[in-house]
């Protein structure tokens, strides 16, 4: 998996395959981003386009890049996960209409896991929440 080495935890990463999936993108759309879905259309899904594609605006918080593409969510979605860290991964079966992978035949997948005390601490004392 992708890690950044920081003193503040990493609030979305991915996994090997998530990273050479996004390579295989941006081979053939140019730069890229990541929203992650808040349920309408597609769900709750991490949606690939192409950079600028989706705007983002002041409802948006940037949690970080997966292999230099910027990820975002609303901030009132971050209101729940802020606790989480994201791990973009790669699943079999169709993705979003919207997002890019949908005719590879995979689909990008969050997984999560809870932040321990220690980093909550760590990312409130940096403002990340």
């Amino acid at each position: 998996m992708e890690q950044v080495d920081l003193a503040v935890p990493v609030q979305v990463l991915a996994t090997d395959a998530a990273v050479t999936l996004i390579r295989k993108l941006r081979e053939q759309y140019g730069e890229l981003m990541f929203h992650q879905s808040g349920g309408c259309c597609d769900g709750s899904s991490p949606m690939c386009f192409p950079l600028g594609d989706f705007l983002v605006g002041d409802s948006d918080v940037q949690l970080g890049e997966v292999d230099g593409v910027p990820f975002y969510m609303s901030k009132s979605q971050f209101e729940y996960w802020k606790h989480t860290q994201l791990i973009l991964d790669v699943v079999p079966g169709r993705g979003g209409m919207f997002s890019l992978e949908g005719s590879e035949g995979v689909r990008f997948l969050i997984r999560s896991r809870i932040f321990t005390d220690e980093e909550i601490r760590d990312l409130r004392a940096a403002g990340r929440i």
